[in-house]
């Protein structure tokens, strides 16, 4: 644990200084396949300098494909991708990114006990523990599939929540979310950010999060640290997120300092984080430790950072346990996130569970899940002619966009807010004695603005 100064400032451990100083680029490798693709970074995590052309050869990718993603890419070397190319659904999930946005609700039982906590410091170390719990859900190295505009996805049947998530914009990708219980609001506006670097990716979360407790009214702002996706295209694919997160409640100044350490030599360092909750006056309250792929305690400190006499460290998370050897990775909550168990009587026909795409790889018919993704997007760039054609501009459903411009530490953001129109629509729905017998799997997905077909 380091001082309270080395929280919320430089890493106050990271082994070996972290994966900067051990980077192996790919130098002479003619072996194996390798020709062509010197000065590459593979980096293996459990290592050290040494393994680099060892570690390349351990990806998921077939030789054959590797080489074509790369002619495709390499030209992209430093640009923001998010939105330039079409990749192949070989490195695909069955979720979309609005899906993958829920995964922050798996354990936001959290946020229920930091809205019925009366101590305001405890309460920052539930909602702090929160927002670092789905890091374990974020290490997964599938991509998700990019929403279409307008698509949607609802969840409920978890924790008493209703949660929305909308794709507002197509270029630049945003997605909106709102979520509620009888506890806490949670709003997003959310867009992400890159920076390709050849074997790797930087993402940069260019989003706004607030989360409203019920029960004393504060609001609390997230922002999560930066992620780096390592070994795209040789060696295997793994995820690190070092740098600060920072929660803050606006409505007391109270705030929350928790830095993820870079992944060091031979693993060294690698999940570790730690930090302080600060009074509004920054005197450290709560010292905070633990790993984001395993579990978070808490223990009282003193105003130089150290543990008080008579307390304890308290695990206050542990990660629940997850399906053995599942083919991507999945939680038993992602696995609900893709059920309709999760989903409301008559779902929207725009919900992300609906895609053909991401349900054809759900069932493993990649072949299948590749012409539908092509025929999806196709259809999507015939939505934009026709809307151009008419002189028409695509409108969210269920968000607002605000004259709102907010800052952060990647670019300006531009702030969408919930407009309580899907409340109305799910009251109508619930409090209609119609009962719903329609067959959810046969509807099919609609997202589009001119109805199913852009030539309407």
């Amino acid at each position: 644990m380091g001082s309270k100064d080395q929280a919320g400032g430089a890493a106050s451990s990271g082994g070996g200084g972290g994966w900067f100083s051990y980077m192996r680029s790919l130098g002479a490798a003619v072996r194996n396949g390798l020709l062509g693709y010197e000065g590459l970074e593979v980096i293996n995590p459990d290592g050290g300098t040494d393994d680099a052309e060892e570690e390349a050869l351990r990806g998921r990718w077939r030789q054959e494909d590797r080489d074509s993603y790369w002619k495709m890419m390499h030209k992209y070397i430093g640009a923001d991708v998010t939105s330039l190319v079409t990749l192949p659904v070989i490195i695909f999930e069955p979720m979309t990114m609005l899906q993958k946005m829920a995964e922050l609700m798996e354990y936001c039982d959290l946020l229920d006990k930091a809205d019925e906590c009366e101590d305001p410091y405890m309460r920052m170390v539930y909602a702090s523990t929160w927002a670092v719990s789905v890091y374990f859900a974020y290490q997964r190295t599938w991509k998700p599939f990019n929403p279409i505009l307008g698509e949607t996805y609802e969840m409920v049947n978890h924790q008493g929540i209703t949660f929305l998530a909308e794709q507002v914009s197509h270029h630049p990708p945003m997605g909106a979310a709102h979520c509620e219980n009888e506890h806490f609001t949670y709003d997003i506006t959310s867009k992400v950010k890159t920076k390709f670097l050849g074997n790797s990716v930087e993402i940069y979360p260019v989003g706004r999060t607030r989360v409203t407790l019920k029960k004393s009214g504060v609001v609390l702002d997230l922002v999560p640290p930066p992620t780096k996706v390592n070994n795209l295209i040789f060696g295997r694919t793994w995820v690190d997120s070092p740098g600060e997160m920072v929660m803050t409640n606006v409505t007391t100044g109270d705030k929350v300092v928790l830095l993820f350490q870079a992944c060091g030599w031979f693993g060294a360092g690698r999940y570790e984080l730690d930090g302080y909750v600060y009074s509004a006056a920054e005197e450290p309250k709560i010292m905070m430790t633990g790993k984001w792929n395993q579990s978070m305690s808490y223990q009282p400190c003193d105003q130089e950072g150290e543990p008080l006499p008579g307390t304890e460290l308290k695990e206050i998370w542990r990660v629940a346990p997850t399906p053995k050897n599942d083919k991507y990775q999945y939680t038993y909550f992602a696995h609900k996130i893709n059920s309709f168990d999760t989903a409301p009587k008559k779902l929207l026909a725009s919900d992300s569970r609906l895609r053909p795409d991401r349900y054809a790889l759900e069932k493993g018919d990649m072949s299948k899940s590749g012409a539908e993704k092509s025929r999806l997007e196709e259809q999507q760039r015939a939505e934009k002619r026709t809307r151009e054609a008419k002189g028409d501009q695509f409108t969210p459903k269920w968000f607002n966009m605000t004259n709102e411009v907010a800052p952060t530490p990647w670019g300006d953001l531009e702030i969408f807010e919930y407009n309580g129109k899907y409340t109305e629509h799910r009251s109508a729905i619930d409090s209609s004695n119609v009962s719903d017998e329609t067959d959810v799997t046969s509807i099919e997905f609609n997202p589009w603005q001119y109805g199913s077909s852009s030539s309407q």
